[in-house]
């Protein structure tokens, strides 16, 4: 992490960036190189706005952007490295639009420069079991966490909206959850028996207890942390790594690869795209078709494992 000299401290901007870094890491998982980038790029950026004379985030428009870029244009960085500044920009702003600081994001409808898309880390089916099935006992922590996994995977959801959900969102007779999602817009997302029979217990026999613990809060909260209080996205990081340890998962494990592997499952099994976007709550399809391109790879994996004139036969 980059070292804040006395001189900056008064910036205005540098809250923001440190709460942005905070949310990529614990959310998205990235690597230390990943991660400096994004806070380099920024950094120079809302310094570059702070020179201008802005004050506030709510002072930036589109075309302090285009500015901004055009800058860098002509400064002749590569295409890749402007795609990639603005890239974070946009991640940037979506946050701020997340956490509710801004209501419209002045990169709306701006074009990135097109590049290569990564495919997302996600967990076979197996290996999810695995991680689910390594929790065990009747303590409120266990019940806890079984419960946490159990819904996150059945639902798919972003690890800020399963925080978030509250006891009134759950209906176990119908076996549904309400989410709140990206821009205050709400979705109904279906849950299997596991994932009610996991909550149901922990609503029963878990969570009552950590309302009891010294310095709990009166709130209606399903997830508690060890103090009876709203349990955070680090604790909830903490939690799944642990499992993931004692799981033997290796792979680059984060709450967003649940998400990945919830959506990739349901398109191997034969789950409509539209379904899968509806569950996600993505706008656009176009975010939602990345996981064919994952679906793809399994089926030709499976294709050369199975069939007896695929890989045998080439390699013959």
């Amino acid at each position: 992490m980059t070292v804040i000299s006395e001189k900056q401290q008064d910036r205005w901007y540098l809250p923001l960036v440190q709460a942005f870094i905070h949310y990529l890491v614990l959310e998205r998982g990235l690597s230390p190189n990943t991660r400096e980038a994004y806070e380099r790029d920024t950094r120079a950026f809302l310094s570059h706005m702070d020179t201008l004379g802005l004050r506030s985030i709510h002072d930036i428009r589109r075309e302090h952007i285009h500015h901004y870029m055009a800058l860098l244009q002509q400064g002749g960085l590569k295409r890749s490295t402007l795609a990639r500044t603005l890239s974070t920009l946009r991640a940037f702003f979506r946050f701020l639009l997340d956490e509710n600081v801004l209501e419209k994001n002045p990169l709306h409808h701006m074009p990135t420069p097109k590049r290569e898309r990564p495919l997302p880390h996600v967990l076979t089916q197996e290996e999810v079991t695995r991680l689910i099935e390594t929790i065990h006992g009747h303590d409120p922590f266990a019940l806890r966490d079984r419960a946490l996994l159990e819904l996150l995977y059945a639902s798919g959801m972003r690890v800020s909206e399963l925080l978030q959900v509250k006891l009134t969102d759950i209906n176990f007779e119908l076996m549904i959850v309400r989410v709140m999602g990206k821009g205050r817009r709400e979705r109904i997302i279906p849950m299997g028996k596991k994932a009610k029979d996991a909550l149901y217990t922990y609503v029963l026999n878990g969570r009552p207890k950590l309302m009891k613990r010294k310095g709990a809060q009166v709130s209606d909260v399903l997830f508690l942390n060890h103090h009876g209080r709203a349990l955070s996205r680090q604790g909830f990081w903490k939690i799944l790594r642990a499992h993931a340890v004692r799981a033997g998962i290796t792979k680059p494990l984060t709450p967003h690869t649940i998400r990945h592997s919830f959506a990739t499952h349901l398109l191997e099994n034969g789950a409509d795209l539209r379904i899968v976007q509806e569950l996600l709550g993505h706008q656009d399809l176009s975010t939602t078709q990345i996981y064919t391109h994952l679906t793809k790879q399994s089926l030709k994996k499976t294709y050369d494992r199975a069939h007896p004139r695929a890989v045998r036969y080439r390699e013959g």
